[in-house]
């Protein structure tokens, strides 16, 4: 049984699961793409390859937000950002010492 949701831990689907479990590892690839198809034709960054560890995204998240000066959000254990923002992200992730791919 799941300590939050009090399902069986094989049908969990809460955030209690393996995402905050999952260790970040030393060596980081990150692949960025953009995406336009299903939002209205606005164009969204997409960070993927990243850990699935809700804290680590959370706090990449915030940062590449801040820095980056628009919105965003986590989705399955990628980060998207508003706008066409590769440029400004590739070099916050190089600064990181993430290899970036894309």
């Amino acid at each position: 049984m799941c300590p939050t949701c009090g399902w069986p831990a094989a049908s969990c689907s809460c955030s209690a699961g393996s995402d905050a479990d999952e260790v970040v590892p030393p060596r980081i690839v990150a692949k960025l793409r953009i995406e336009k198809k299903g939002r209205g034709g606005k164009v969204v960054t997409v960070v993927d390859g990243l850990p699935r560890n809700s804290r680590f995204l959370g706090e990449l998240s915030q940062e590449l937000k801040r820095s980056c000066g628009t919105g965003g959000a986590v989705v399955e254990g990628a980060v998207e950002l508003q706008g066409d923002l590769r440029d400004r992200a590739r070099a916050l992730l190089a600064k990181r010492g993430y290899t970036v791919k894309g």
